[in-house]
């Protein structure tokens, strides 16, 4: 290895194998993961020029990194240069270095193992073959349409030309990762093996060559071809624009069109394409706010280390809540005991939890596992042998009450017990316990399987221990974490009450509901208020109404008066009729005009009770309040969030609108206490 005499590459590590082999192995220092940093790249630059001159017989890339192979780009880093205005500079290096690897004289192999996102795949693609592993850990995907932008190291210049068009955008359209038998069926990778075989079948491929399937190959030509790239954009526009508008999601957008214009440019003028495209998406509003996300995901998941002690998880309650909540931690492999009246009342739980098994896991004997975690318990024996007990009866302080009587005379010591209360006030319910120091709220958001959200609910006499053990938990089931104060509503239902009371009330006045529905839409939000008080269910939406609106002094919206059989989705009718599980909203007269401040009325309620709840302490801080309302409620994560939002419309302009709507719809619209601290 003269070739590299004068370098001492820090994340690299090389092997020279006396058949003339190199194996080049990524150990990015002081990290358990790989990204590749600026740092890690250059120094991969410095040995690519090496062998250019000098090539080998053959290259293997690899990671010696337990976690996997790359986990992408450092978004740390990318989100540095967007503040110096270098991200196309960036993105140039890093086509760059990867054109290096596929401009090599020499054949060229990545193995993966375990996780290989984003720049990962990149830097795969410009390989000459790719070899994947047969374990379950093993990801493979590109996933920067859910940071605003698209695969920008020739991702999407390579992509296509290797697998066919259709295959390609499904990857990058939707962010998908996929398993290696999933990747070998499309032809990403071109074959699947055991881990300790990967470096023989590259071997393999180094001395004999890859021999791609004619159809492969047939299918990456046509639906690559001028006429292909006249069709398919429209295709794929129609599919996006189903799901993502352009304006709120640019990215799925400008993706399409920069493939349709470029796709049968030769590589190095079709990566231009790309950096040119990829930079101004990076800089835009979007990616920005997803990027922030991201970072506050990250957070989330760091809440409470690893370590919790919980093995077995007691739920008291078998309805939706309850009986989801149980499937759910039975899913992410914890033992789980489920308690209700009579077995009549948790056979439906049961029932539910084998359509999601059969959903999420699709081997039989793992399912015929995870089946027997979950078990039903009439008699509430588990209690006493349980590290976590989570209460999820009816809304009645009294029963709850009389219950956790009962659990503390047959709890462990060090056992903890929650309430999955969505109202009512930690301190009152914990008044009578023996030992509130491990009693909490942990606030579950309905679907269960869907909602990634998890309210850590606080009250005064909790150990600061209940709370990180219950965010470790958090983490192990796959939810992220958003500590908040024990005040009514909590956090999300609690900004959430006055959006979907205004919406009400302008319900109330003869505005139709497709039009409020379509004014929450056209700002971002994943669906409508109407068709959310329909779902959620007019009788609990008034149930919390009704104490969010005692805590604000307000009346409850005549609309929100439930009549039997009318409680909106679950009865087939309510604000709308639904069939088959779909609102039916009337449609509008062509001549209909929604007023023009409907919008406003919506969004500044929310607005303003997002800025009451950080004046009065309910999270930490702002960001925690926007991670909280992103994930507890889908609000529009292009935005990044209630109080990012306010910044990005201005402080002074978005107090203006508010005062506006007070003088026109009275003291709901005060602007209250906190305004001035932003």
């Amino acid at each position: 290895m003269n070739q590299f005499s004068g370098l001492s590459p820090q994340h690299w590590q090389l092997e020279e194998r006396k058949d003339g082999i190199l194996i080049l192995s990524l150990e990015r220092k002081d990290t358990s993961v790989n990204t590749l940093c600026q740092a890690v790249l250059n120094e991969l630059d410095g040995l690519l020029e090496r062998m250019a001159f000098a090539p080998p017989k053959g290259l293997i890339i690899r990671s010696t990194k337990k976690a996997g192979f790359i986990a992408g780009a450092d978004i740390a880093e990318f989100a540095e240069f967007d503040a110096k205005g270098t991200v196309l500079d960036a993105i140039s290096n890093g086509q760059n270095i990867f054109q290096r690897i596929a401009e090599l004289p020499c054949p060229t192999v990545a193995l993966i193992h375990g996780h290989c996102m984003g720049g990962g795949t990149e830097l795969s693609l410009a390989c000459s073959a790719r070899v994947a592993s047969d374990d379950a850990s093993t990801r493979i995907g590109l996933p920067e349409v859910k940071l605003g932008i698209y695969p920008g190291w020739g991702g999407s210049v390579r992509l296509p030309r290797l697998v066919g068009a259709p295959a390609a955008f499904d990857m990058m359209l939707t962010g998908r990762a996929l398993s290696g038998k999933a990747a070998r069926a499309i032809g990403l990778v071109d074959a699947v093996t055991a881990p300790d075989l990967m470096v023989n079948k590259a071997v393999e491929f180094i001395e004999h060559g890859v021999h791609r399937p004619f159809k492969q190959k047939a299918t990456a030509w046509l639906s690559n071809s001028w006429l292909a790239r006249q069709i398919l954009p429209g295709v794929l526009t129609k599919q996006v624009a189903r799901k993502a508008r352009k304006a709120h999601y640019p990215a799925p957008y400008s993706l399409i069109d920069t493939w349709r214009r470029s796709g049968g440019m030769p590589v190095r003028a079709a990566l231009k394409q790309e950096g040119y495209s990829v930079a101004k998406l990076a800089q835009g509003p979007t990616a920005r706010n997803l990027t922030r996300i991201f970072f506050l995901m990250e957070r989330l998941k760091s809440l409470g280390g690893k370590e919790h002690g919980i093995s077995h998880v007691h739920v008291v309650g078998a309805g939706v809540m309850g009986g989801d909540i149980a499937a759910w931690c039975a899913l992410r492999g914890f033992e789980v005991t489920l308690q209700d009246r009579e077995m009549q009342y948790i056979q439906p739980a049961l029932d539910r939890a084998e359509t999601l098994f059969a959903k999420k896991v699709k081997d039989e004997t793992k399912r015929t596992a995870t089946r027997a975690r979950l078990q039903a318990d009439v008699a509430g024996d588990g209690a006493a042998k349980a590290d976590l007990i989570i209460e999820a009866i009816f809304e009645n302080l009294d029963a709850k009450q009389t219950l956790y009587a009962t659990l503390e005379a047959t709890m462990k010591p060090d056992a903890l017990l929650v309430s999955n209360t969505s109202s009512i006030a930690l301190d009152t319910l914990g008044a009578k316990l023996s030992h509130p120091a491990r009693f909490a709220g942990l606030h579950y958001f309905n679907p269960v399987a869907m909602m990634p959200l998890v309210e850590i609910v606080r009250h005064a006499g909790m150990a600061a221990e209940t709370e990180r053990r219950l965010a470790a938990f958090c983490r192990s089931i796959d939810k992220l974490p958003v500590p908040v104060a024990g005040t009514p509503g909590f956090l999300v239902n609690r900004i959430l009450a006055p959006y979907m009371q205004e919406a009400i009330l302008a319900f109330s006045e003869g505005i139709p509901g497709r039009a409020i529905d379509k004014a929450a839409l056209d700002f971002g939000m994943p669906m409508g208020p109407i068709e959310l008080v329909d779902t959620v269910g007019l009788d609990v939406a008034a149930s919390v109404g009704k104490i969010m609106a005692e805590f604000h002094g307000q009346t409850l919206p005549d609309a929100l008066q439930v009549t039997p059989g009318k409680r909106g989705k679950k009865d087939g009718e309510g604000l709308y009729k639904w069939v088959d599980g779909k609102a039916v909203k009337p449609e509008l007269p062509k001549d209909y005009k929604a007023p023009d401040d409907l919008q406003d009325r919506l969004v500044f309620a929310l607005l303003n009770e997002a800025v009451s709840c950080l004046h009065q302490g309910v999270v930490a801080d702002a960001e925690l309040l926007d991670a909280g309302v992103i994930f507890g409620t889908g609000f529009a994560p292009f935005r990044g969030g209630p109080i990012e939002h306010i910044k990005a419309i201005g402080r002074d302009a978005a107090l203006a609108t508010l005062k506006s709507l007070e003088g026109k719809y009275g003291a709901r619209f005060t602007p209250k206490a906190g305004w001035d601290a932003l």
